[in-house]
């Protein structure tokens, strides 16, 4: 796998969430599937940036 596909998994995970949160909330769902679903994405987004940086160092930018 290389590392343009990791990036964009880490970018398009942290973008699922996003939308199934903010779906959540225009529909009047549960709010603590609204906490949840915003904690796993601050998780998903500092890992997202962990392999970005990762990335970039190991080529060396």
């Amino acid at each position: 796998m290389s590392t343009n596909a990791i990036v964009l998994i880490a970018c398009l995970a942290v973008a699922a969430v996003l939308l199934v949160g903010l779906g959540n909330m225009l529909r009047g769902g549960s709010a603590n599937l609204s906490q949840r679903l915003m904690r796993l994405r601050v998780l998903l987004q500092f890992i997202a940036i962990v392999v970005i940086m990762g990335v970039l160092w190991w080529r060396g930018a």
